[in-house]
């Protein structure tokens, strides 16, 4: 089975329990789950994971590589060699496992998982890169919920420390399409509020078929309440946030942008800024070469200036 059909068959067990039926193509389900990748063996991936990697002054930051919603570190296989071949230790994990509602028809995928739990999974990880590599900071690139699993692990899980931000574990931060303040996820949000509304367990059916994560996600949510009462940025670290007009799943897309508290820098930036005519898809925040360009000279100042903007 394909991922988009995979993709239908999720958005079909949410909406059956709505007591609703529909047909779900591939572009609309696209709308929906930024990806599924299932079968696949991701336990190796180039220019990633190599625990003998030392930093150095030029790149004295390991860049750890976090994955969004129902997909893995797989989604990095463009990024991560690029970013090693300019001379960073790049490390990337798969977070948040949990067992779909139709075991028989889709399989288990990452970035399903509570948010939470996912946030512990990823500070574990950072703990593990810091100590093979001795290095005092890292710094995290995050593409869709995976900005929001770091924001969640910088504020709850000990990945900045209040008290002496000097202290952080972590740098800077770069997110891709994240969904910082929620998705309305195409109609998915509208629908699930109708279902409530006439007395039907939307949200529970969208918790049970897609992953607490999904549910957390949405605009509104409980989660991102919590997450974001205390200001979107936390002291010391350095935010670049990159959105696109294009982006179909974390919409609308402006509401990714962070606006900065005390002690923070915060770039908010769209793919089309210089650009108007670059087309990326929240997919290809991933790997298009303006998307990467823009996370290259996040994490070093130096490198807009010896490389031109490409505009694609």
């Amino acid at each position: 089975m394909t991922w988009a059909k995979k993709a239908s068959a999720v958005v079909a067990a949410v909406l059956l329990p709505l007591g609703l039926s529909v047909s779900v193509s591939a572009p609309a389900s696209a709308n929906v789950i930024s990806r599924i990748i299932t079968g696949t063996d991701t336990d190796a991936l180039a220019g990633a994971n190599d625990w003998s990697c030392r930093t150095t002054a030029e790149h004295p930051r390991p860049v750890v590589l976090v994955h969004g919603t129902w997909a893995n570190k797989s989604v990095w296989s463009t990024l991560a060699p690029q970013l090693a071949d300019e001379g960073y230790c790049v490390f990337a994990l798969d977070y948040g496992h949990g067992p779909l509602v139709n075991p028989a028809t889709l399989l288990d995928a990452a970035g399903m998982a509570d948010i939470r739990d996912s946030a512990v999974e990823l500070a574990g990880f950072v703990e593990q890169v810091r100590s093979a590599t001795g290095a005092a900071q890292v710094d995290i690139v995050g593409h869709s919920q995976g900005g929001v699993v770091a924001r969640q692990y910088l504020r709850f899980n000990g990945g900045a420390n209040p008290a002496d931000p000097a202290q952080n574990a972590v740098h800077s931060l770069v997110t891709l399409g994240a969904t910082n303040h929620g998705s309305t996820f195409g109609d998915v949000l509208a629908l699930s509020e109708f279902g409530q509304r006439i007395g039907l367990p939307a949200y529970a059916a969208l918790n049970r078929a897609m992953g607490p994560a999904y549910a957390e996600q949405m605009a509104g949510s409980t989660f991102l309440q919590e997450l974001n009462a205390g200001g979107d940025t936390v002291p010391g670290v350095q935010y670049t946030v990159v959105a696109s007009r294009d982006d179909k799943v974390s919409t609308p897309p402006e509401a990714t942008f962070l606006a900065p508290g005390d002690g923070a820098t915060v770039h908010n930036v769209w793919i089309q800024d210089g650009c108007d005519t670059a087309q990326v898809s929240h997919d290809g925040l991933t790997s298009a070469p303006r998307a990467i360009h823009l996370v290259q000279s996040a994490l070093s100042s130096t490198y807009p200036i010896s490389h031109a903007a490409p505009c694609s």
